[in-house]
């Protein structure tokens, strides 16, 4: 009999508690993504003093036992009895949802917190939290756990002549709600480096104690620093980047452009600091009146002479790398973790900010306006040569594809959230992958020699290539902006299986740089990984197992009881194991590890295929240098 339904069986959730009882609701996940949020939600109110004027310094330190504390010159929080509550701001601010000095555009004009939760949240998900605030001569204190006070407000006179302001805050995250407390430091430092370029002038200092790792983050150019930095490994077509700001209906537009001779393109767009990496209303209002205004400023000029060419966006953001900042005063996010702007209006400022200045800028600068204009009619050139081959690639399924029999061994399951798609080096791994692999859920596709390096091709060359032809169309997803769909994808997981030698880290590098440059969208959603095969197979009479590296192997050997009377194989490339082992090794779901490939920090991972893949020698070479002893799995 089931139970009845009656008044007891609501339950309702005071202060706080609903933030513990549904924490993915207030952070997004309980993964590492959502422990990052708690941290980017306590600077940001750090930000928000600095973007006031009242901040120029913020600390962020991890200690060994995992605490996090972060502090700044701001004017630390209220301590004064608020008027309702009837209990010092700070306590308000730090147990009440919904509660902050955001919402009356008094005390901030603008800000990224702008939902009220952020620290108040922190404050609920975390074992415990101190706040320190030092302010009108004094320091005051308060300590928490699990979201409510321990104490009442403690306060005590500064020592020495110097009083200061400023607020420190430190939390130890509840592990009993988060299933992981490994912070990531490079992730970690791609946001505070972002904020240092925001908020020009301002010192971001990030140290982990843990690993020994620090950064110290400040940048007086701003967003023009961020650009030059994006581009730091490019060759340039115009210096300096080009620089827009303007003020229109209470809203600050920032924008800086630089193109250079790749044939990528990447625009950061954030608002109130907060990167949307989803985009949002300011970028759509971005693309339409840079594609208009160089159309516009190319057809005033005669600069197509008597070509027909209308360039696409595509066209005009072939190399471009931009950084787009707008702060206002009421933001409209989708969701609290704000990774897509809303507010319709941004799209017409946008434009009209944008359209006026960058016309005058082409203007007033022909020299850049000619190479801009002339390197996107190349790309619309390549773009129609590129029309027919691109037929080649829309999605079809493998039958009714000429470029897919006999290459292509598909599975036959067409759910793609249970299908996975192996790209194999070479034909003897290939041919080995065949028949070991579950044909029901596994599809191989063989890839001959070297793909192409898209990091040097346009459109056209990339696919009139063979092998990235199939890889396209093996995927289904097409490739391009206005082609490239995810919904389209015939595999959920697609794993790179290459030779754990140079050459196979070699192309396992081609591909991942294919991926990132024209198919993203399947790094960003969790869809591409990378086999590991092992290096060793060693044999003691009928008894076998493998090593995936030098310390395995070792372990191995012990546990056989030494050296003596073993068999110890090192593969030099996939094809040198059967089908069986294969399967067992690397493709049984039940034993095999994959390796998922992350986009942790754009930025890090723009610059690292840039240095590796592009035209410049120097960068690669000193990078070789600086991480030839982290190199692993190294075949010589």
């Amino acid at each position: 009999m089931s139970q009845e339904y009656t008044a007891q069986g609501i339950q309702v959730l005071k202060g706080l508690e609903a933030v513990r009882k549904r924490p993915a609701m207030y952070i997004g996940s309980t993964d590492i993504h959502g422990l990052h949020h708690m941290i980017y939600e306590v600077v940001d109110n750090s930000i928000d003093e600095a973007m006031t004027g009242h901040c120029s310094t913020i600390g962020i330190t991890i200690t060994g036992d995992g605490r996090v504390v972060i502090e700044d010159d701001g004017r630390g929080i209220p301590v004064d009895i608020h008027p309702t509550q009837k209990k010092p701001a700070v306590e308000v601010v730090m147990t009440t949802l919904h509660a902050g000095g955001k919402f009356d555009h008094k005390s901030y004009k603008v800000s990224g917190g702008l939902h009220g939760v952020g620290v108040s949240v922190v404050n609920a998900l975390s074992e415990w939290l101190e706040v320190e605030i030092y302010r009108d001569g004094k320091a005051f204190t308060q300590r928490y756990k699990k979201g409510k006070p321990t104490a009442p407000l403690k306060s005590k006179p500064q020592k020495g002549k110097k009083k200061y302001t400023g607020t420190r805050v430190t939390f130890l995250p509840d592990s009993s709600i988060f299933n992981t407390l490994g912070y990531s430091f490079d992730t970690l430092s791609q946001r505070f480096r972002e904020l240092a370029f925001l908020n020009r002038g301002v010192t971001i200092n990030f140290k982990d104690e843990r690993s020994g790792k620090s950064h110290e983050f400040r940048y007086t150019g701003g967003i023009t620093s961020f650009v030059k930095w994006l581009n730091q490994n490019r060759t340039t077509l115009h210096k300096p980047p080009i620089y827009i700001q303007d003020k229109r209906d209470n809203v600050d537009i920032e924008i800086a452009i630089q193109y250079n001779d790749s044939y990528s393109e990447k625009i950061f767009c954030f608002a109130n600091n907060i990167n949307t990496i989803d985009g949002g209303t300011h970028l759509v209002g971005f693309k339409t009146v840079l594609t208009r205004t160089l159309n516009h400023y190319a057809q005033k000029n005669n600069l197509f002479k008597k070509q027909k060419i209308t360039l696409s966006g595509d066209d005009v953001r072939e190399g471009i790398v931009a950084v787009l900042s707008v702060k206002l005063p009421d933001p409209q996010f989708e969701g609290q973790t704000k990774a897509k702007l809303g507010n319709s209006e941004l799209k017409g400022l946008v434009e009209s900010v944008l359209g006026t200045k960058l016309g005058e800028f082409l203007e007033e600068h022909p020299p850049v306006g000619r190479k801009i204009v002339e390197k996107a009619s190349q790309s619309a050139r390549a773009r129609e040569a590129a029309r027919k081959a691109r037929e080649l690639v829309r999605r079809k399924s493998a039958l009714e594809s000429s470029a897919l029999p006999g290459k292509l061994a598909d599975c036959s399951l067409e759910d793609p959230e249970h299908c996975e798609l192996y790209l194999v080096e070479g034909d003897s791994a290939g041919g080995s992958a065949k028949q070991g692999r579950d044909r029901r859920f596994q599809a191989i596709l063989p890839l001959r020699g070297k793909i192409l390096n898209v990091e040097k091709a346009r459109i056209d060359k990339i696919l009139s290539n063979e092998e990235i032809k199939t890889v396209i169309t093996a995927i289904g997803t097409g490739i391009g902006e206005e082609e490239f769909d995810i919904s389209k994808a015939r595999y959920k997981k697609i794993i790179i299986m290459t030779d754990a030698d140079i050459d196979g880290a070699h192309i396992r590098t081609l591909i991942l740089t294919f991926f990132f440059r024209k198919m993203q969208r399947l790094v960003e959603e969790g869809y591409v990984y990378i086999a590991q095969p092992p290096l060793y197979r060693v044999k003691k009479g009928k008894e076998e197992r493998y090593a995936y590296n030098e310390k395995e192997k070792e372990k191995i050997i012990k546990e056989f009881g030494g050296a003596k009377g073993l068999y110890i194989q090192r593969y030099k490339g996939l094809g040198e194991m059967n089908p069986e082992q294969l399967w067992m090794t690397t493709m049984d779901p039940e034993h095999r590890t994959l390796l998922k490939v992350k986009l942790e920090d754009w930025a890090e991972a723009n610059d690292t295929f840039t240095t590796l893949m592009g035209d410049q020698v120097e960068p690669r070479k000193k990078f070789i240098q600086e991480n030839a002893l982290d190199v692993r799995n190294l075949d010589v």
